[in-house]
């Protein structure tokens, strides 16, 4: 097997509690990084904790609210003080809070994305991108290199119905990494953002069946992707095979077209 260049990098995952964070956190740790895992939800911490250490890498969690700058920047230097540098940032945290934009029923308005749903979505998966970003980039600067890998969506890309928050934000953490990868090249800083399809995560799984048969009807393999093919994408994003590859959008949707 090709040597990633990965081992004893120091990686931060956030959203590393569950879903496509959990599968990326114990990919990185199956390449013998040393992994900062941080959630909101520190429930089970310790069994994560076990787990990473176990496939190969050392780890520490942290209990973290990715929209507090407080926060951000605290667990930074925890993890600069323990390991002495951030190699790898993952921005997957995120969250969903769907509803139709305006809703219009017998000639009148019967609901509408409320101020709380937008500004939730957009304070966790934008400004939560933002404020993680800014606090490791000045240490990346300083060692000469780093890379961060934003979790953006199909949906950023197409749009979705019921999602003008979320789509809104997905898009936004692309043109970030466009940005990004721009301003930080020339510190040797690779940015780049992935673009799950329909992948089978507690999230999804929560959703009407109907809804993701639909989802799978639209996706060409003709089936949801596992956390697990999103977390490979972030590895081999963050090795030295990609070492030439910055400002991209990497899809990992299975062939999705939406409208086929």
């Amino acid at each position: 097997m090709k040597d990633t260049g990965l081992r004893g990098k120091v990686v931060i995952v956030t959203g590393a509690a569950a879903g496509i964070g959990l599968a990326t956190a114990r990919r990185f740790a199956s390449e013998g990084c040393r992994v900062a895992a941080w959630d909101v939800n520190d429930a089970g911490q310790e069994e994560l904790l076990r787990e990473l250490s176990s496939l190969g890498g050392e780890a520490l969690f942290r209990k973290i609210n990715v929209c507090s700058d407080a926060d951000v920047e605290s667990a930074v230097e925890e993890v600069v003080g323990r390991w002495g540098a951030v190699d790898v940032l993952v921005n997957n945290a995120g969250i969903t809070r769907d509803a139709q934009f305006v809703k219009w029923k017998d000639g009148a308005v019967a609901g509408r994305m409320t101020d709380d749903a937008f500004d939730s979505v957009i304070s966790v998966n934008l400004k939560g991108v933002f404020l993680c970003s800014r606090a490791v980039v000045p240490h990346m600067i300083r060692q000469g290199s780093g890379v961060i890998l934003n979790a953006s969506s199909v949906v950023g890309l197409y749009g979705n119905f019921g999602q003008t928050n979320y789509a809104a934000t997905k898009a936004g953490v692309i043109a970030f990494a466009r940005t990004w990868s721009r301003e930080l090249a020339k510190y040797n800083i690779r940015v780049n953002a992935v673009a799950p399809g329909f992948i089978a995560t507690e999230m999804v799984q929560k959703m009407p069946e109907k809804v993701v048969q639909n989802m799978v009807s639209h996706t060409p393999l003709g089936r949801m992707g596992k956390p697990e093919d999103v977390a490979e994408a972030y590895v081999w994003l963050a090795s030295d095979a990609a070492s030439f590859i910055t400002g991209t959008v990497l899809s990992v949707d299975g062939g999705l077209v939406l409208g086929t």
